[in-house]
């Protein structure tokens, strides 16, 4: 176990550059499964949950082969087993998405229910929905589920609930059925067209990926290709946020910026300077956000995943200001931890009403998910004094090196093995 110690209060300015999309690598990596060729796949983030993925698709007999920096080589020519059940599947959700590609590519698949962040129920009914529709045949039991269908036919299915997963796993188990499928109702985030668009490169047939109804007509074969998934949004309105934190001056390079409009519209309603380029965005911190009101929704709307960082953010805001969380209804737990830092915040259902204080004061905390540990990051970098941050393991999920990076930009931050004194924090004289 590690942890990271920041000693807050620094203002970060200078130049980052965003990794590749973590929520696009765990969904095309499957995806690959269904070639009858090698595909190389660039811009792959190195973070854990791909690191999971390749290992429980390398145990299924597919190779993955790192050929250079974010870059991988997939190659599931050879008999795939098509039974997943390691114990690794239960570390990430992201391993869902092997049903839909082991389907689509044997038509049979056996796995383990998958794990990931405990931030509420996360139920696969509207994946089995889409299975159902398309002939197979689904039986959960004892924590694993069985899907067979003797053949695959598209079919028209209808979302109850905006899922990105289920969308993802549809297209994944309808590029080669039979006929045409479509999918009303369909998630349109970034990483569901950078899907689309890697089983196109593959030879499908897949239209209307960003819009709410998607057409998949079913081919015989996928073949191998190279492939660069997009920028990661999450990673990149995280800096942005961490710019508006500390009053910094930062250059987020290598973003796509429409990704980001619903992120830039907050940090400038806060009053934060944003300035959007081509492939950047610079985002410069003006003092204390001033309050706003921000309810998380499905792409376009403001994502749920950079709720956390922002609640971390409008800890000090001016003002009262509310978050509402419409998507998940268990991620606030990190607002206990912000509360040992010195914020001023109530939690009713899925609502966070937050009177900005004067300063975050440094503490010990616990990370308990993925984003909830980087707005601890967050909080740290704003924070007065030394802030420790335990449970390190959920903010290595999805941000690659994210200490280095931050050091790059000024923050006077270091990782620590569990146990390790801590002597000094990286670019301090103070002991502590």
């Amino acid at each position: 176990m590690e942890k990271l110690l920041i000693n807050g209060g620094k203002r970060l300015t200078g130049t980052i550059k965003v990794g590749g999309a973590k929520n696009a690598a765990v969904a095309i990596l499957p995806a690959a499964l269904l070639s009858d060729s090698p595909c190389v796949i660039s811009n792959l983030p190195y973070i854990d949950d791909v690191i999971v993925i390749s290992r429980i698709m390398e145990q299924l007999n597919a190779r993955v082969a790192m050929i250079g920096p974010g870059k991988a080589v997939v190659n599931a020519t050879g008999q795939i087993d098509c039974k997943a059940t390691s114990d690794m599947i239960k570390k990430m959700r992201g391993s869902i998405y092997l049903l839909g590609a082991l389907l689509g590519r044997e038509g049979r698949v056996e796995m383990l229910l998958p794990g990931g962040c405990e931030i509420g129920a996360r139920p696969i009914d509207q994946h089995i929905k889409g299975f159902e529709a398309l002939g197979a045949s689904i039986d959960i039991s004892h924590g694993t589920i069985k899907a067979q269908a003797d053949k695959l036919v598209g079919a028209e299915i209808y979302l109850d609930v905006v899922s990105v997963g289920a969308t993802i796993n549809i297209m994944l188990a309808a590029v080669k059925a039979e006929g045409m499928t479509t999918i009303v109702n369909a998630a349109k985030e970034p990483h569901v067209v950078d899907v689309a668009n890697f089983l196109n490169a593959m030879g499908a047939n897949v239209k209307g990926a960003g819009t709410d109804t998607i057409r998949i007509k079913g081919v015989e074969k996928l073949t191998g290709c190279e492939y660069s998934i997009i920028p990661d949004q999450i990673e990149a309105g995280t800096y942005m946020i961490a710019a508006a934190a500390t009053g910094g001056d930062i250059t987020v390079k290598g973003v796509i910026p429409k990704h980001l409009e619903s992120v830039t519209a907050k940090l400038l309603e806060m009053g934060m300077e944003v300035i959007e380029r081509d492939d950047s965005i610079r985002v410069k911190g003006t003092g204390r956000p001033r309050k706003v009101t921000i309810k998380t929704l499905p792409y376009p709307g403001f994502p749920t995943d950079l709720q956390q960082p922002t609640t971390s953010l409008l800890s000090i805001c001016d003002g009262v200001s509310i978050i509402n969380e419409s998507v998940w209804e268990s991620r606030f737990r990190h607002v206990e931890e912000l509360r040992r830092m010195g914020a001023d915040i109530k939690v009713e259902d899925r609502i966070a009403i937050i009177q900005g204080v004067e300063k975050l004061t440094g503490a010990s905390v616990v990370a308990t998910d993925l984003r909830a540990g980087v707005a601890l990051v967050i909080a740290g970098l704003m924070a007065e004094g030394l802030t420790e941050i335990e449970n390190v393991h959920f903010i290595d999920r999805g941000y690659e090196r994210i200490e280095e990076k931050l050091a790059g930009l000024g923050a006077d931050i270091r990782r620590v093995a569990d146990g390790e004194a801590a002597l000094k924090v990286v670019n301090s004289d103070a002991v502590v």
